[in-house]
Protein backbone atom coordinates (compact mmCIF):
# COMPACT_ATOMS: atom_id res chain seq x y z
CA UNK A 1 0.00 0.00 0.00
CA UNK A 2 1.12 3.41 -0.86
CA UNK A 3 0.88 6.75 0.81
CA UNK A 4 0.44 10.17 -0.72
CA UNK A 5 3.48 12.67 1.01
CA UNK A 6 2.30 15.52 2.94
CA UNK A 7 4.20 18.27 4.68
CA UNK A 8 2.50 17.12 8.12
CA UNK A 9 3.81 13.52 8.67
CA UNK A 10 1.29 11.59 10.38
CA UNK A 11 2.32 10.61 14.18
CA UNK A 12 2.60 6.55 14.64
CA UNK A 13 -0.99 4.99 15.88
CA UNK A 14 -3.66 2.71 14.78
CA UNK A 15 -5.79 3.83 11.74
CA UNK A 16 -8.17 2.31 9.98
CA UNK A 17 -7.22 -0.22 7.40
CA UNK A 18 -6.99 1.37 3.76
CA UNK A 19 -7.89 -1.95 2.58
CA UNK A 20 -11.33 -1.55 3.97
CA UNK A 21 -11.23 -4.87 5.75
CA UNK A 22 -12.47 -2.85 9.06
CA UNK A 23 -10.09 -3.59 10.93
CA UNK A 24 -7.92 -0.83 12.47
CA UNK A 25 -3.83 -1.14 11.16
CA UNK A 26 -0.62 0.27 12.88
CA UNK A 27 1.00 3.16 11.05
CA UNK A 28 4.90 3.51 11.88
CA UNK A 29 4.84 7.42 10.84
CA UNK A 30 6.32 6.16 7.89
CA UNK A 31 4.35 3.39 6.36
CA UNK A 32 1.70 0.91 6.89
CA UNK A 33 2.72 -2.52 8.80
CA UNK A 34 1.28 -6.13 8.57
CA UNK A 35 0.20 -5.54 12.73
CA UNK A 36 -3.82 -5.13 12.34
CA UNK A 37 -6.57 -5.16 14.63
CA UNK A 38 -10.10 -5.58 14.83
CA UNK A 39 -11.54 -3.81 18.05
CA UNK A 40 -14.07 -4.08 20.28
CA UNK A 41 -16.88 -1.31 19.03
CA UNK A 42 -16.50 2.08 20.53
CA UNK A 43 -18.92 4.60 22.04
CA UNK A 44 -18.95 7.90 19.72
CA UNK A 45 -17.30 9.50 22.93
CA UNK A 46 -14.28 7.20 22.31
CA UNK A 47 -14.03 8.08 18.75
CA UNK A 48 -13.70 11.97 19.72
CA UNK A 49 -11.88 14.03 17.25
CA UNK A 50 -9.19 15.02 19.15
CA UNK A 51 -6.74 15.42 16.07
CA UNK A 52 -9.82 16.61 13.65
CA UNK A 53 -9.05 19.87 11.74
CA UNK A 54 -9.87 22.84 13.99
CA UNK A 55 -9.26 20.93 17.01
CA UNK A 56 -6.02 22.04 17.50
CA UNK A 57 -4.26 19.86 15.31
CA UNK A 58 -2.64 20.17 11.55
CA UNK A 59 -5.36 19.89 9.19
CA UNK A 60 -3.85 18.05 6.50
CA UNK A 61 -4.89 15.30 4.82
CA UNK A 62 -4.04 11.66 6.94
CA UNK A 63 -3.24 8.65 5.14
CA UNK A 64 -5.92 6.50 3.84
CA UNK A 65 -8.66 9.40 5.45
CA UNK A 66 -7.62 8.27 9.07
CA UNK A 67 -6.64 11.34 11.69
CA UNK A 68 -5.03 10.89 15.03
CA UNK A 69 -6.72 10.14 18.11
CA UNK A 70 -10.03 8.47 16.54
CA UNK A 71 -9.28 5.26 18.41
CA UNK A 72 -7.60 5.60 21.93
CA UNK A 73 -7.73 1.66 23.25
CA UNK A 74 -5.52 0.01 25.34
CA UNK A 75 -2.01 0.52 23.48
CA UNK A 76 -3.53 3.26 21.21
CA UNK A 77 -2.30 6.43 20.08
CA UNK A 78 -4.58 9.08 21.74
CA UNK A 79 -3.24 12.19 19.96
CA UNK A 80 0.05 14.51 20.28
CA UNK A 81 1.91 13.72 23.77
CA UNK A 82 -0.61 10.84 24.91
CA UNK A 83 -0.10 7.28 24.98
CA UNK A 84 -2.24 4.79 26.70
CA UNK A 85 0.52 2.17 27.17
CA UNK A 86 1.43 -0.98 25.76
CA UNK A 87 -0.34 -2.63 22.57
CA UNK A 88 -2.99 -5.04 24.13
CA UNK A 89 -3.45 -8.41 21.91
CA UNK A 90 -7.61 -8.34 21.24
CA UNK A 91 -9.67 -10.50 23.28
CA UNK A 92 -10.61 -14.13 21.97
CA UNK A 93 -13.91 -14.81 21.34
CA UNK A 94 -15.91 -17.61 22.24
CA UNK A 95 -16.44 -20.68 20.26
CA UNK A 96 -19.79 -22.42 19.65
CA UNK A 97 -20.88 -24.49 21.91
CA UNK A 98 -21.52 -27.25 19.39
CA UNK A 99 -17.83 -27.43 18.74
CA UNK A 100 -15.69 -29.91 20.34
CA UNK A 101 -12.94 -28.86 22.82
CA UNK A 102 -11.80 -32.90 23.30
CA UNK A 103 -9.66 -34.84 20.54
CA UNK A 104 -7.72 -37.96 21.25
CA UNK A 105 -4.55 -36.17 20.87
CA UNK A 106 -4.69 -34.34 24.12
CA UNK A 107 -6.22 -37.43 25.86
CA UNK A 108 -3.09 -39.14 24.87
CA UNK A 109 -0.74 -36.08 26.06
CA UNK A 110 -2.21 -36.75 29.41
CA UNK A 111 -2.52 -40.78 29.70
CA UNK A 112 0.49 -41.42 28.28
CA UNK A 113 2.75 -41.49 31.63
CA UNK A 114 0.70 -44.28 32.67
CA UNK A 115 2.80 -46.50 30.27
CA UNK A 116 5.78 -45.66 32.39
CA UNK A 117 3.98 -45.85 35.46
CA UNK A 118 3.09 -50.02 34.68
CA UNK A 119 6.83 -50.54 33.48
CA UNK A 120 7.73 -49.61 36.77
CA UNK A 121 5.70 -51.32 38.63
CA UNK A 122 6.36 -54.44 36.86
CA UNK A 123 10.45 -53.77 37.58
CA UNK A 124 11.92 -55.58 40.63
CA UNK A 125 15.12 -55.49 40.97
CA UNK A 126 17.19 -58.00 42.89
CA UNK A 127 20.70 -56.33 44.09
CA UNK A 128 23.54 -58.33 44.70
CA UNK A 129 26.82 -57.14 46.01
CA UNK A 130 30.31 -57.97 44.42
CA UNK A 131 33.42 -57.11 46.41
CA UNK A 132 35.66 -55.17 44.36
CA UNK A 133 39.82 -54.53 45.36
CA UNK A 134 42.05 -55.93 47.82
CA UNK A 135 40.00 -54.52 50.94
CA UNK A 136 36.90 -56.20 49.47
CA UNK A 137 34.73 -52.79 48.93
CA UNK A 138 31.26 -54.29 48.84
CA UNK A 139 29.05 -53.02 45.41
CA UNK A 140 26.34 -53.33 44.06
CA UNK A 141 25.80 -55.64 41.08
CA UNK A 142 25.12 -53.75 37.70
CA UNK A 143 22.93 -57.02 37.02
CA UNK A 144 19.99 -55.86 39.19
CA UNK A 145 19.83 -52.96 36.46
CA UNK A 146 17.69 -55.59 34.26
CA UNK A 147 15.58 -55.05 31.06
CA UNK A 148 12.84 -53.28 32.42
CA UNK A 149 14.98 -50.87 34.03
CA UNK A 150 16.56 -49.98 30.34
CA UNK A 151 12.32 -50.17 29.41
CA UNK A 152 11.88 -47.83 31.81
CA UNK A 153 14.38 -45.51 30.62
CA UNK A 154 13.45 -45.79 27.13
CA UNK A 155 9.74 -45.39 27.56
CA UNK A 156 10.18 -42.46 29.36
CA UNK A 157 12.32 -40.62 26.81
CA UNK A 158 10.06 -42.03 23.65
CA UNK A 159 6.76 -40.57 26.06
CA UNK A 160 8.43 -37.25 25.91
CA UNK A 161 9.03 -37.06 22.24
CA UNK A 162 5.69 -38.48 21.43
CA UNK A 163 4.08 -36.01 24.08
CA UNK A 164 5.18 -33.04 21.89
CA UNK A 165 4.54 -34.01 18.99
CA UNK A 166 0.99 -35.03 19.80
CA UNK A 167 0.85 -31.50 21.48
CA UNK A 168 1.83 -30.18 18.17
CA UNK A 169 -1.63 -31.95 16.54
CA UNK A 170 -3.79 -31.02 19.18
CA UNK A 171 -2.80 -27.32 18.61
CA UNK A 172 -3.50 -27.85 14.96
CA UNK A 173 -6.90 -29.00 15.49
CA UNK A 174 -7.90 -26.23 18.31
CA UNK A 175 -6.65 -23.67 15.73
CA UNK A 176 -9.09 -25.46 12.90
CA UNK A 177 -12.01 -25.80 15.33
CA UNK A 178 -11.79 -21.74 15.49
CA UNK A 179 -9.94 -21.41 19.09
CA UNK A 180 -8.25 -17.91 18.37
CA UNK A 181 -4.53 -18.18 19.68
CA UNK A 182 -4.61 -21.38 21.11
CA UNK A 183 -1.68 -22.26 24.02
CA UNK A 184 0.97 -23.27 21.66
CA UNK A 185 2.73 -26.64 21.68
CA UNK A 186 6.35 -25.56 21.99
CA UNK A 187 5.40 -25.28 25.82
CA UNK A 188 4.55 -29.30 25.69
CA UNK A 189 9.36 -29.47 25.64
CA UNK A 190 8.38 -28.30 29.49
CA UNK A 191 6.78 -30.80 30.28
CA UNK A 192 3.41 -32.85 28.62
CA UNK A 193 1.59 -31.59 32.00
CA UNK A 194 2.30 -27.89 31.15
CA UNK A 195 0.73 -28.08 27.79
CA UNK A 196 -2.16 -29.68 29.41
CA UNK A 197 -3.17 -26.94 31.67
CA UNK A 198 -2.13 -24.38 29.40
CA UNK A 199 -4.04 -25.59 26.84
CA UNK A 200 -7.42 -26.22 29.24
CA UNK A 201 -7.08 -22.48 30.54
CA UNK A 202 -7.04 -21.02 27.05
CA UNK A 203 -9.52 -23.45 25.72
CA UNK A 204 -12.19 -23.28 29.09
CA UNK A 205 -12.01 -19.13 28.70
CA UNK A 206 -13.19 -19.91 24.60
CA UNK A 207 -15.89 -22.57 25.77
CA UNK A 208 -17.18 -21.30 29.53
CA UNK A 209 -18.08 -24.24 31.29
CA UNK A 210 -15.88 -27.19 29.11
CA UNK A 211 -12.12 -27.50 28.64
CA UNK A 212 -11.04 -28.51 32.34
CA UNK A 213 -11.71 -32.55 31.58
CA UNK A 214 -7.81 -32.72 30.95
CA UNK A 215 -7.05 -31.09 34.23
CA UNK A 216 -9.16 -32.87 36.62
CA UNK A 217 -7.64 -36.38 34.31
CA UNK A 218 -3.89 -34.97 35.38
CA UNK A 219 -4.31 -34.34 38.77
CA UNK A 220 -6.10 -37.79 39.26
CA UNK A 221 -3.13 -39.26 37.58
CA UNK A 222 -0.44 -37.16 39.58
CA UNK A 223 -1.69 -38.33 42.45
CA UNK A 224 -1.49 -42.19 41.98
CA UNK A 225 1.54 -42.09 40.58
CA UNK A 226 2.72 -40.02 43.59
CA UNK A 227 1.48 -43.16 45.88
CA UNK A 228 2.49 -45.99 43.62
CA UNK A 229 6.27 -44.21 43.00
CA UNK A 230 5.87 -43.95 47.01
CA UNK A 231 5.80 -47.54 47.65
CA UNK A 232 7.90 -48.76 45.14
CA UNK A 233 10.54 -46.28 46.48
CA UNK A 234 10.12 -48.01 50.28
CA UNK A 235 10.43 -52.00 48.22
CA UNK A 236 13.67 -51.13 46.72
CA UNK A 237 15.35 -49.34 49.48
CA UNK A 238 14.41 -52.07 51.55
CA UNK A 239 15.41 -54.28 49.10
CA UNK A 240 18.80 -52.35 48.84
CA UNK A 241 19.08 -52.71 52.71
CA UNK A 242 18.98 -56.12 53.37
CA UNK A 243 21.81 -56.49 50.58
CA UNK A 244 24.10 -54.44 52.31
CA UNK A 245 26.05 -55.87 54.70
CA UNK A 246 24.95 -55.71 58.60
Amino acid sequence: MTVPQHNTPTPPGWYPDPSGSGQLRWWDGNAWTGDAWNPPAQTGGAQAGAGQPGAGQPGAAWPAAARPGQYAGPGQYAGPGQYAGPVQPAPRPEISKQTPVYNPFIWLVTLLPVITLIILMLWNPVFHLRYVGARTVPTLDPSAFSVPYFLLVISSWFIYGVSVLLSYLDWQKLQRDGVVRPFHWAWAFLGAGVYVVGRSVIVHKVAPQRGLAPVWALIGLTAVSLILVSVKAGMIVSTIAKALPM
